[in-house]
């Protein structure tokens, strides 16, 4: 249980703002001592900007952490977590369980905070969102959180242009990101901030402590640049505060930012790292580093604290959060809702458009205009047909928003029917959302969309997953359903070259825990492929498509396409127990293993194909499915795919074949670089005909 406030009341504290702020400080001091890891130097430093926003600006409701129309707070360095988390606990905000309802419990309790670090603490080294209630997003890779911010900020825009009407304005919420020194090294925040500018997103605030220190030592070792005059490129508004502690140069700034039409907004704050601390304070080792005993009693003298108190929290400091923020929060949140119930009536369907976008469900009968795609030997890619399954879906999906870093024509991710429109300055309600190129913050943006209720999706070719491994990964870390189109997932891009022919991308993508990776053999598998990604909702989901045609399945002779929710199927008809020789393949590789089974045919030899779209989806199948897919007993197996090896032994067994990339590829043609590194349908029959003569017999054939 919590340690109960008690009565306190430091002489040299004049007031219960400062109580506050030092309150902040103290509290970081003491779990990262109590921890001996950690970052308090940048809570210490930053406490008074912090404060100053949550107490005088911020609209938040702690009683309703997830209100929609809730101002954002994105804390950006990660490391400084003990600023939020410290915030959290003295603002009350309550804790919600997974469906999203009050628990009655603290989201952040003084017991939490003195499990700092610790295993199952709500309090982690980096904020992670789902895992602690008022965390907007998980942010430890500097730069992610600014780029989710803009994200937000995009969201933010389009709910207004979407859902407000005359008197009845549901949306109008901010997002304040506060930034580090390395947030701004990272390239991630200059497409993040160039995008921003060019958007005029005025609804987005960036705050930068800039107390010029590093892990290293001085900023100035690596850092010289004049950030206000780079943002000013951008076309960002900038706002300088000389001293965090002048809280109201702080707020004069922060009304400057509300003021502030066309151009989101930089603050820039001189701060002190450490502040209060008299060795280590302005110091790389007030960075990451826990102070030590005596330094922390020193620094607690200087703000009039007392230096043996431990995880103290006057009631005075709590009393302050309650009735600025608690206060000004509750009372917008319940306005909110009244507006809300009041829009109901008023605009019946848009507000019920807008309860599934809120719950997270999909609209209904989503799915009802997927095409069906007819057998054809010369097929189609895979990219065109996700273009075309993508417009059948989005006009039945209003908030399904998306685009590409500048490869819509080649990923087919545009949508193209009429209402779908362009996100634009001045036009924030279009579908359509063109990032530049700009991988890296495409998919931190992407993040920061869905995380606002909107189903975002990008597009890129598969090579520049590398990119946006970043994004990705913290996506499968928070469950967002983000959605990620790669195309030109082999070297059978062609002329292009090795530069823009995957190789080990797939497997890389592959490896992260919770991402959903699908790469569809055909057109059919293609919308299967998004039914199954769109049906579900704790999950970002990679599909990785085609540049080249591949042949459409007779799916009246095969299995259908249905069975790519599965991960994996039998696409051949035939009783498995009876083949000679299992055939696994992804993509467009699917085509090969079909063509070849039909040639070994001719030598009666039996071949069982398998489509392989998502390993994640069949390792997820009971293993009575799996085992009827892949026969443990028939260990002649061929596994082909256009890229790397790593992994496919998992299905082709210790005795089984790869036929697979074990180089770079070349620039050429896409079927004379397909030739020249044996993936054809000849390549595979030539490996199925050496596992069959392994195996020793035929079971369908001739001895």
């Amino acid at each position: 249980m919590d340690a109960q406030p008690h009565a306190f009341d430091p002489p040299a504290v004049a007031d219960a703002d400062q109580l506050a702020v030092d309150t902040l400080r103290t509290l970081a001091i003491d779990a990262v001592e109590k921890a001996q890891s950690g970052h308090a130097g940048a809570p210490m430093g930053f406490a008074p900007v912090a404060y100053a926003l949550w107490s005088r600006v911020l609209r938040y409701d702690p009683k309703a952490p997830l209100w929609p129309d809730r101002d954002r707070f994105v804390l950006s360095n990660g490391h400084a977590c003990m600023l939020l988390y410290g915030l959290l606990h003295l603002a009350g905000v309550v804790a919600l369980d997974h469906r999203g309802k009050p628990t009655g419990k603290p989201a952040v309790s003084l017991d939490e905070i003195k499990s700092f670090r610790q295993l199952g603490s709500a309090c982690p080294g980096h904020p992670e969102q789902g895992h602690t209630t008022g965390v907007e997003t998980t942010t430890g890779p500097l730069g992610q959180g600014v780029g989710d911010s803009v994200g937000m900020a995009m969201a933010g825009r389009w709910l207004a242009a979407r859902f407000n009407r005359p008197d009845h304005e549901l949306f109008a919420h901010r997002v304040f990101a506060v930034c580090s020194d390395g947030d701004l090294m990272e390239g991630i925040s200059g497409e993040a901030a160039s995008l921003a500018g060019h958007l005029k997103l005025s609804n987005l605030c960036w705050i930068y402590d800039d107390n010029a220190v590093s892990i290293e030592g001085p900023t100035s070792l690596a850092f010289g640049e004049d950030v206000a005059k780079r943002f000013e490129g951008y076309g960002w508004a900038i706002q300088r505060v000389a001293d965090a502690n002048d809280t109201q140069a702080v707020l004069r700034a922060l009304e400057a930012f509300a003021e502030t039409d066309g151009k989101p907004t930089l603050i820039l704050v001189k701060s002190v790292i450490g502040y209060g601390a008299p060795h280590k304070g302005g110091t790389s080792k007030a960075h990451s580093d826990p102070l030590g005993p005596e330094e922390v009693k020193a620094a607690k003298r200087a703000y009039g604290w007392p230096e043996d108190a431990q995880f103290e929290v006057p009631p005075a400091a709590v009393n302050r959060f309650a009735e600025t923020l608690g206060v000004r929060g509750g009372a917008a949140s319940e306005a909110w809702e009244r507006l809300r119930k009041a829009y109901a009536k008023t605009y019946p369907e848009l507000s019920a458009e807008l309860d599934e976008l809120l719950a997270g469900r999909p609209p209904k009968d989503w799915d009802r205009d997927t095409p069906v795609f007819p057998a054809d030997p010369k097929g189609m890619a895979t990219r065109a047909a996700s273009g075309k399954v993508l417009n059948a879906i989005g006009p039945r999906w209003p908030w399904l928003v998306g685009g590409s870093a500048d490869l819509a024509p080649s990923t087919k991710t545009l949508l193209e029917f009429d209402a779908a429109g362009d996100f634009q300055p001045g036009a924030c309600g279009g579908r359509n959302l063109h990032f530049g190129v700009r991988e890296h913050a495409m998919g931190a943006i992407a993040n920061g969309l869905t995380l606002s209720g909107l189903r975002a999706y990008t597009g890129t070719f598969l090579v520049f997953s590398d990119y946006m491994r970043p994004p990705i990964r913290l996506a499968a870390l928070m469950g967002c359903p983000a959605v990620f189109v790669f195309s030109h997932d082999s070297i059978g891009v062609g002329e292009d070259g090795p530069t823009h022919q995957p190789i080990e991308q797939l497997c890389g993508l592959r490896a992260v825990p919770g991402l959903m990776v699908l790469r569809p053999a055909d057109a059919n598998e293609t919308a299967e492929a998004w039914r199954v990604i769109l049906g579900q909702r704790d999950k970002p989901a990679c599909l990785i498509l085609s540049r080249q045609a591949t042949p459409t399945v007779n799916r009246t002779a095969y299995a259908p396409a249905s069975g790519v929710a599965k991960g994996a199927y039998a696409l051949s008809r035939g009783d498995p127990a009876k083949a000679d020789v299992i055939l696994i393949g992804t993509g467009t590789e699917v085509g090969l293993c079909v063509a070849a089974a039909e040639k070994l045919a001719d030598e009666d030899i039996r071949a069982h194909v398998v489509s392989m779209p998502s390993w994640d989806l069949f390792e997820a199948q009971p293993q009575a499915y799996r085992d009827e897919v892949l026969p443990p007993g028939l260990s002649a197996r061929v596994a082909v795919e256009a890229g790397s090896p790593l992994g496919w032994d998992r299905y082709a067994g210790p005795a089984g074949e790869i036929v697979a990339m074990r180089s770079f590829g070349a620039s050429a043609p896409g079927p004379d670089v397909m030739r020249h590194f044996g993936l054809t349908a000849e390549a595979v029959c030539a490996a199925a005909r050496r596992q069959v003569e392994a195996n020793g017999h035929r079971r369908g054939g001739k001895s």
